[in-house]
């Protein structure tokens, strides 16, 4: 007969900690049942557009060189544009990240002498040299698109009196970070940025407002672009690839705004006829069908991590009780050794590189060293268990993933463990 503490024990989780967290997790059932409402409602949406688009096993042959009369491709951003309900959608295995695929929407759509508004603060990291906030070669800046931005008040909501003095006669584009990146802010609902969207139109009507929707697909009923987002961007290795998508994002909105996202990311005169799909398709058709139930796990996993915490003491990001508007889990340590043990505990229960010992390093992109815990079948796949954070105070933990819940358990767990074995935390 099947016992599962023992089971747990020989993976290194000892009876106080297995204890510990068995207690919080049976406190968690109805709120458990609730995301499983919200996974099922999600899954018969995507269903949906699959059914509609009448996907076939002739969508998912691989084209190669030019990619001509792709059938698969075209039948997939049909079938994305219907599940988030905009007009058009790109999804490209020729997106490398979700990095890229911002880029590619705010270089394709701002023009020298535009000017680019994040109302909403600071956005993540990896933009910032996009932008050309840190300078780097290729960056708008660099073509003449200028920058401003608008701090949230008392670093949680949106200073609309501040938004209102910064839109002008130059501001063409309004990026949106849905959310918090590495910092400790509410990640925002579609319905806080349809609110957000419905005031910047309400100054300049022809405003286009792109939203930075990594991690946050299928978490809730609806998406930014059921509330006038003009473009919402993402990557397939993070909630929409299901696990399974090798790489690649995705673009969806109006027609116009991914017509010429399509231009950029191809060349002008060619844009979305051209971009072989290379043996893909299955993975990201079969990912996406899969990622309603995937994200669920994860989000069940950052449910238990923030109760996990809280109750020792520490400050979680979103709260034990609060709503979920994306997979993040933030713990706070105040301290390098409780972020870098937190760490070393999810790489120890990853499948892959589970005998790695992570370290802070030096991250192209970043402007303090980063220790990242990524264990995953798709390298740096975000959607797969993994936690990472700035070794810079607050010495903050995000974390995120799981394809499936009982793997988030048992990472969080083991990342209990490491603390305790490490004499930060005693139960």
């Amino acid at each position: 007969m099947l016992n599962l503490e023992s089971q747990y024990r020989s993976m290194g989780i000892s009876d106080a900690v297995l204890s510990f967290c068995s207690g919080i997790e049976d406190r968690l059932a109805e709120r458990f049942r609730e995301i499983d409402r919200v996974a099922e409602a999600n899954q018969m949406k995507v269903l949906a557009a699959m059914q509609k688009n009448r996907v076939s096993d002739i969508h998912f042959a691989a084209t190669t060189g030019y990619g001509y009369n792709d059938m698969g491709r075209e039948t997939l951003e049909k079938v994305y544009a219907d599940t988030f309900h905009t007009e058009a959608a790109l999804v490209r295995p020729q997106i490398t990240c979700g990095t890229h695929a911002l880029a590619v929407a705010l270089s394709a759509n701002l023009r020298p002498g535009d000017e680019l508004l994040s109302p909403a603060g600071k956005p993540y990291d990896t933009l910032e040299e996009v932008i050309g906030i840190r300078d780097s070669i290729g960056s708008l800046k660099e073509y003449g698109v200028s920058y401003r931005q608008v701090e949230l008040k008392e670093g949680r909501s949106f200073d609309y009196e501040a938004i209102r003095a910064a839109v002008n006669e130059r501001t063409r584009v309004a990026t949106i970070q849905r959310s918090k990146g590495y910092q400790t802010r509410p990640t925002f609902s579609p319905q806080q940025i349809g609110e957000l969207i419905h005031f910047l139109k309400s100054l300049k009507p022809d405003i286009i407002c792109m939203v930075d929707n990594c991690y946050g697909e299928f978490v809730c009923l609806d998406e930014p672009s059921d509330y006038g987002a003009d473009m919402v961007v993402g990557s397939l290795i993070k909630n929409p690839g299901g696990g399974l998508a090798p790489i690649g994002g995705y673009i969806c909105g109006t027609k116009a705004c991914v017509d010429r996202c399509a231009y950029r990311l191809s060349a002008p005169g060619l844009g979305q006829e051209v971009g072989a799909s290379l043996g893909v398709l299955p993975a990201f058709f079969q990912g996406f069908f899969l990622a309603p139930v995937v994200v669920a796990g994860a989000l069940k996993g950052s449910v238990f991590a923030a109760n996990v915490y809280e109750s020792l003491g520490f400050d979680v990001l979103p709260d034990s009780t609060e709503p979920r508007y994306d997979i993040i889990q933030a713990v706070t340590f105040g301290k390098p050794e409780g972020l870098i043990s937190f760490c070393r505990g999810i790489q120890a229960a990853a499948p892959v590189d589970s005998f790695v010992t992570p370290e802070p390093w030096d991250m192209p992109g970043y402007d303090a060293q980063v220790i990242m815990a990524a264990g995953a079948f798709v390298q740096g796949s975000s959607i797969e268990l993994s936690a990472d954070g700035p070794l810079k105070e607050p010495y903050t933990a995000f974390f995120q993933g799981g394809l499936t819940w009982y793997h988030a358990r048992y990472g969080i767990m083991q990342s209990l463990q490491k603390l305790v074995d490490a004499g930060i935390v005693r139960l």
